[in-house]
């Protein structure tokens, strides 16, 4: 496919998404990767599909829609990569005022957030501390497999029509009178009038590549898995901190309990966030305090052997929204990155967005927010 419609650079799940909305709105697809299918930060990720962390705003928007997207995308690819609606639980150790308030907001812009008290949390959770006594349910959180989600949705890609090219290195953007042409990779020149970036932590050197730029940088962050063990967590659970990391552009180490378990038997602890390049370093330290921060949330826990550590880098944009839209400076460059630690949940909901203006069908939202164009030196 040396012509497509349009080149997807990336094959995690964010550009198998928008890969695989372009080909459903009838664009010939060439999807591009210099390595592996999932194999940067969707390979690193949790799998999470989260309303309950999102402030109103348009991001929670996005959020909400690109849930149910994920089930509609099941439905149109197959459910072969453990789509689950298990729902979150977000509890408070202390004073639970702020995480109350919190849920009043989101409970306004459409999120189900139902309080319970210590005896609806012993029944939603049975072997969390007893210590707490008091959180918020979120029944629209979900979980999958994001590396299954990304190869079942680039097979349908291919089904349909379209190409995946791996270990294929993207060494130049061609543009012409500042409009895109094409690309040129490791394993030939490939022409287009559209290029979606979609590279994650990368995206801002396939940016600089164009002759365009975009702020985005890598937050390290560590994730424990245990061995497989018998069913003891039943949904998302993590403190009410969590949320304020989330939004935090503090470089430090920060970390904040997140837990719970997988279809496979095996569970998932977090969560640690920093800014230090990509140093790809393991950190025992920081490790400890997960597992210890896990541990005080679920005592039993401390009788399941651990399985394996592993990092990865979420694309950090300094505004945390999202960066989806077309290039403030070269025309036919469209970005879907800087999605940060919701780069899975939010991925169909963008992919959307960006097919939609790419066709000319009007977005089921106003996509201002997310533009790169905020970036711009001189933007408003």
């Amino acid at each position: 496919m040396k012509s497509p419609d349009a080149i997807v650079i990336g094959a995690g799940i964010v550009g198998a998404s928008c890969a695989l909305a372009l080909t459903n709105a009838g664009l010939k697809v060439l999807v591009v990767d210099r390595g592996p299918v999932a194999g940067g930060t969707t390979g690193a990720g949790e799998g999470n599909i989260l309303v309950s962390d999102k402030d109103p705003g348009p991001e929670l928007v996005l959020a909400l829609r690109s849930r149910d997207l994920w089930f509609e995308m099941q439905a149109d690819v197959g459910d072969t990569f453990e789509l689950e609606a298990k729902g979150g639980v977000v509890v408070a150790r202390k004073d639970d005022t702020l995480l109350k308030d919190f849920a009043r907001k989101q409970r306004s812009a459409g999120v189900i957030a139902d309080e319970v008290d210590t005896k609806a949390l012993q029944e939603l959770e049975p072997y969390l501390t007893r210590e707490i006594n008091s959180g918020i349910h979120y029944p629209q959180d979900a979980q999958c497999q994001p590396m299954l989600a990304a190869a079942q949705v680039l097979r349908a890609v291919r089904a349909r029509g379209g190409e995946v090219l791996t270990g294929a290195t993207v060494t130049s953007i061609l543009t012409s009178a500042g409009k895109i042409s094409g690309v040129v990779t490791s394993r030939g020149k490939f022409s287009a009038p559209v290029v979606v970036n979609a590279t994650g932590t990368w995206a801002g050197e396939i940016a600089q590549l164009a002759g365009s730029h975009l702020p985005i940088a890598p937050r390290k962050g560590f994730i424990l898995v245990s061995a497989p063990a018998p069913r003891m967590i039943n949904h998302k659970v993590y403190d009410s901190d969590y949320v304020a990391n989330v939004a935090s552009g503090e470089t430090d180490l920060q970390t904040s309990t997140v837990v719970e378990g997988t279809r496979s038997g095996t569970i998932l602890i977090g969560a640690s966030r920093q800014i230090i390049g990509f140093d790809g370093s393991m950190n025992i330290d920081i490790l400890r305090r997960l597992a210890a921060q896990a541990t005080s949330l679920f005592p039993a826990l401390r009788d399941i052997q651990l399985l394996r550590a592993y990092r990865g880098f979420r694309p950090y944009a300094p505004d945390h929204l999202p960066v989806v839209g077309e290039d403030a400076i070269v025309s036919g460059l469209w970005h879907s990155a800087g999605h940060e630690g919701a780069g899975i949940g939010l991925a169909p909901g963008s992919a959307h967005l960006i097919a939609e203006q790419i066709t000319g069908a009007r977005p089921f939202m106003d996509p201002t927010p997310f533009s790169p164009r905020r970036f711009q030196v001189g933007a408003a």
